[in-house]
């Protein structure tokens, strides 16, 4: 019996024993892998859209404590917006950036944007307010979901003015008989002939390289990224026409985007919030430091007159009848009312 006992006791702290063994060889908890999302856009650095995306991925790797990462290919390195767009709508991709003429490859919905003189500068607040909230807000979640895609930022692209590298302009008279880029929207096509000009469809990364080979004379578009991507070693002229508002939207693949758990919804939300108050921020004091230096660098910039953009819009009004068909009207009306 003594035996037994002794025999079992022996046992017992040979099992102890192998338990503390093992408990002391064991690996340590390995901690989870941070979720990582990537962005694509097309955007030249020091550009306002381009600050604006860095903020966010400062934001949300705050907010998240380093749980949620965000990688960032800028300046077309992994493909235009329509690539990148379409890849994001295809689940290839977590986010991409499109200004909203080219969401118009995708949907001809966003076109209603691309219509000529439909914003104006002194109304941008009330825009704001109405693309953060509202019924606006919700009409572009709807159309968005529509094609597979979740609105993350309605950042500020701004105003596009006519450059060129031949002569100085002031009416769509001087636009006359020089071939001009456009953007994929058929509206930014149709306004830029309208207005006068030959216009030609070409993608961002082609538009420097046509440029200096003299394959096209001008394009539209703003201050900061004239500059921000050196087109003014190219351009000569620029006139202050703001025929076309544009803003630079973060999508993300709407089924991604149901299948996160909700706090990682919110950080996303809010981090969207307070980069985007940033980008808007930064957007004028972006544009009058790139129009100063592009005078700087020789380009003659052109402030026109009331009467001198009276003329450009009048030249470019018949647009909208063109696209009525294909624009819906209750969209239209919506922009229209935060220009009141």
């Amino acid at each position: 019996m003594n035996h037994d006992r002794h025999n079992y006791a022996e046992t017992l702290l040979y099992t102890l024993i192998i338990i503390i063994i093992i408990s002391g060889c064991a690996q340590p908890e390995e901690k989870p892998l941070p979720l990582i999302m990537r962005i694509g856009h097309p955007m030249a650095p020091g550009n306002n859209v381009t600050l604006g995306y860095e903020k966010f991925k400062e934001v949300v790797e705050k907010k998240s404590q380093g749980k949620i990462q965000i990688k960032i290919y800028p300046n077309t390195l992994i493909g235009n917006d329509v690539v990148t767009m379409k890849a994001a709508q295809k689940g290839e991709l977590e986010m991409a950036s499109s200004s909203t003429p080219n969401m118009a490859e995708l949907s001809k919905k966003f076109m209603a944007f691309d219509l000529p003189y439909i914003t104006y500068p002194q109304h941008k607040q009330r825009f704001y307010e109405a693309v953060d909230k509202g019924e606006l807000r919700q009409y572009l979640e709807n159309i968005s979901a529509d094609i597979g895609l979740k609105p993350i930022m309605w950042s500020e692209y701004g105003y596009r003015n006519f450059a060129n590298t031949r002569k100085l302009i002031r009416t769509p008279k001087d636009i006359e008989g020089l071939t001009i880029r456009v953007t994929q929207s058929p509206v930014d096509l149709a306004v830029t002939a309208a207005a006068g000009a030959k216009a030609v469809t070409l993608i961002w990364a082609d538009t420097y390289p046509a440029l200096v080979r003299g394959t096209i004379d001008g394009e539209g578009n703003t201050f900061s990224l004239l500059y921000s991507a050196k087109h003014h070693e190219a351009l000569r002229y620029v006139a202050t026409t703001q025929h076309n508002y544009s803003m630079h939207v973060l999508m993300m693949n709407k089924r991604y985007w149901d299948g996160l758990p909700r706090e990682v919804q919110s950080i996303i939300q809010e981090s969207a919030q307070e980069a985007l108050a940033y980008e808007r921020k930064i957007t004028n004091e972006l544009e009058e430091s790139a129009k100063t230096a592009l005078n700087k660098a020789g380009v003659q910039v052109v402030d026109l007159t009331p009467a001198e953009r009276e003329q450009w819009i009048k030249a470019t009004r018949p647009v909208w009848n063109k696209f009525r068909s294909e624009i819906p009207q209750e969209l239209v009306k919506l922009i229209q009312n935060t220009q009141r």
